[in-house]
């Protein structure tokens, strides 16, 4: 995708105040613009360019005590309630690790923050939100009413940066890697999926056979994989939600990865979206932007992980679920049955 077409920010201003109502993704979106432009385009008028990196930002949220956690692809939006902490700081890849907030960062991808304050009737909306390179959001950490608001100032004081322009130079958004199979390398892709030991070590395996996540479920075959229904996205909510069960919930971006561990209590469907809205949990879905949708079952020491991955038009990742391990077991027999019971891609004769 080329570089976002230059809109100045007075006119950007102008555009959020004929529309205040819309959101800051759908506005920046009407307007050709990346987000991190959208919102830097009010610095000044509550808003403060900040020091981006996790190192400053995670410790900063550390001290805000509850907030809401929102990460987010194109077609699902992650939300969790929950205080920061644990975190493990790492060059690659950073944690934080709590009961509520669990996060994999990639520092690489943490390029643009701003501190964002506006007033409505309830009282200030306080939030810290980070962009990639392209002004795309990675993670936003908005303050609810039982944050430690005293402590707002100080952190923006703390964390504020030099240069407070009101304009954002952002790079080309890099396109999503679509599918990439390797057919002549399917009998080692099989041999050496069934020698896996974690999970972890199957995107080394695609990296080594030069293939990608998506492109080896398209190959690899049963009983590795089975492709679903579309729909089935929305039955394996359904069916979560009815057994009860605990499951863990992943969406990501590059620079960001949000995960939910527990039960969905209530779903609430809104057009084209599926909604868990569930106390300290909020998911949105997007079921229409769900082009293919994969039971995946890889080995581990600790038995078979078990899990449903969707995929968007471009190839790229909107979720994964697996079931919550017990007994030090990575599979549970409840999870394992709505996944068996999920229904298969039913290929349309041409």
């Amino acid at each position: 995708m080329t570089q976002p077409a230059a809109v100045s920010p007075s006119r950007i201003r102008a555009f959020l105040a004929e529309n205040p109502k819309l959101r800051a993704r759908d506005a920046a979106d009407a307007l050709d613009i990346s987000e991190a432009q959208l919102v830097a385009a009010s610095l000044g008028c509550g808003v403060t360019r900040i020091a981006a990196h996790p190192d400053r930002i995670i410790p900063a949220a550390e001290r805000l005590g509850e907030v809401m956690a929102l990460t987010r692809v194109g077609a699902c939006v992650h939300e969790k309630v929950g205080e920061y902490g644990e975190y493990h700081p790492g060059e690659h890849v950073a944690m934080t690790l709590t009961e509520n907030i669990d996060l994999r960062i990639f520092p690489a991808h943490w390029i643009h923050a701003f501190a964002v304050e506006t007033e409505s009737e309830q009282g200030p909306r306080r939030s810290l939100q980070i962009f990639d390179a392209a002004g795309d959001a990675v993670h936003k950490i908005h303050l609810r009413e039982a944050s430690n608001h005293d402590a707002w100032n100080d952190i923006v004081a703390e964390l504020v940066v030099a240069d407070q322009s009101d304009e954002q130079a952002v790079e080309p958004r890099k396109p999503v890697e679509g599918p990439k199979s390797r057919a002549d390398k399917v009998d080692i892709l099989r041999d050496e999926w069934a020698k896996l030991t974690d999970t972890h070590q199957f995107l080394r395996l695609c990296s080594k056979l030069k293939m990608n996540r998506l492109g080896a479920y398209r190959i690899a075959g049963a009983p590795r994989v089975r492709q679903l229904a579309p729909t089935a996205a929305n039955e394996m909510l359904h069916a979560i939600r009815e057994a009860g069960i605990e499951v863990m919930i992943f969406v990501g971006n590059r620079g960001c990865i949000q995960i939910h561990t527990g039960p969905i209590h209530s779903l609430k469907p809104m057009g084209p979206w599926q909604n868990v809205m569930d106390p300290g949990f909020n998911l949105h879905l997007r079921l229409d932007k769900v082009a293919e949708i994969w039971a995946v079952q890889k080995p581990t020491q600790r038995g078979p992980a078990v899990s449903v991955e969707a995929f968007d038009a471009g190839g790229g990742l909107i979720f994964q679920v697996f079931g919550v391990g017990k007994g030090g077991r990575d599979s549970r027999p409840e999870w394992g049955r709505i996944v068996e019971a999920l229904p298969t891609l039913v290929e349309v004769p041409a």
